[in-house]
């Protein structure tokens, strides 16, 4: 039926050459692509992310991209390295990855707390096994950006993928220097996480958050657009269940996750390297 659909689709764009049915055909195309699981800011939060890709299989996603940060802030920085390992078509480096790897230079001291001890925790030494010399190197090969067609992945912009953010305030003033070379740098859609806050950011400068879109957001044919996925581990817009996007090649779906929040911070107040405050950013979302 798909495929039918793409032939009539095609024959009408020779027939007439209208823009309207190249748009049309284009985004048949798209939709016929499995869709993506995107995910970002796991953070050492096993039960959220098992939550999150427990719902990604119950609706028969099998594509997922992670745009980083899969470790730090949280008590199960390993476990959570490795599922991401196992699931991930495509993981990027987010700025907690990289401080892992090369020292929380520019990082709070509660933030730096947490990376010191992941680092000790996955750094192989002179008589490290294999497995735990296999998990340092993926961190190190981490690529910092992901493109699939017109669409750029990256963790935080295309200006500076690892540490760059990309906030609501950034479009608040219309047209600044930054967000016009943002838009200038990528070609339809742009995926990034980093500010732990899911929303949409238009080529008009709008900002706008998944409830504010009903938790969908349709590409309407033309035109740029920035998505953040939101955070997995630790979100920070006053809703402490897990979130996620799926992506059909022209639909954004962003997904909120019950998961045994309880149980993290249980890890976390049993874990004396990680600041006892993450408890109520965790429990507030902020």
């Amino acid at each position: 039926m798909a495929d039918e659909r793409l032939r009539e689709l095609e024959r009408r764009w020779q027939e007439s050459g209208a823009r309207e049915d190249e748009h049309a055909l284009l985004l048949a195309r798209e939709r016929v692509r499995p869709s993506l699981a995107v995910l970002c800011c796991v953070h050492g939060n096993l039960e959220a992310l098992e939550a999150v890709l427990a719902d990604v299989d119950h609706r028969g996603i099998r594509r997922v991209v992670c745009l980083g940060d899969v470790v730090g802030y949280g008590p199960s920085p390993v476990e959570c390295l490795d599922l991401i390992r196992a699931r991930c078509e495509v993981a990027l480096k987010g700025n907690h990855d990289e401080a892992t790897l090369h020292g929380a230079y520019n990082f709070g001291l509660w933030a730096r707390q947490v990376v010191e001890w992941t680092e000790e925790l996955l750094r192989p030494g002179l008589f490290s096994g294999a497995t735990r010399r296999a998990r340092w190197r993926w961190l190190e090969q981490l690529p910092e950006r992901h493109a699939e067609g017109p669409d750029l992945f990256v963790h935080g912009s295309p200006r500076d993928p690892v540490n760059e953010y990309i906030l609501p305030m950034d479009v608040h003033y219309g047209p600044t220097e930054k967000v016009l070379e943002i838009f200038a740098s990528f070609e339809r859609l742009l995926f990034v996480g980093h500010s732990h806050t899911p929303g949409l950011v238009t080529e008009d400068f709008q900002h706008r958050t998944p409830a504010e879109l009903d938790q969908v957001w349709d590409y309407p044919g033309s035109g740029k657009a920035i998505v953040n996925v939101g955070s997995v581990g630790q979100p920070r817009d006053r809703d402490p269940r897990a979130c996620y996007a799926i992506f059909d090649g022209a639909r954004i779906t962003w997904r909120r996750i019950e998961y045994d929040l309880e149980r993290t911070i249980a890890r976390i107040q049993a874990n004396p390297r990680i600041p006892p405050a993450y408890v109520q950013r965790m429990r507030e979302a902020v």
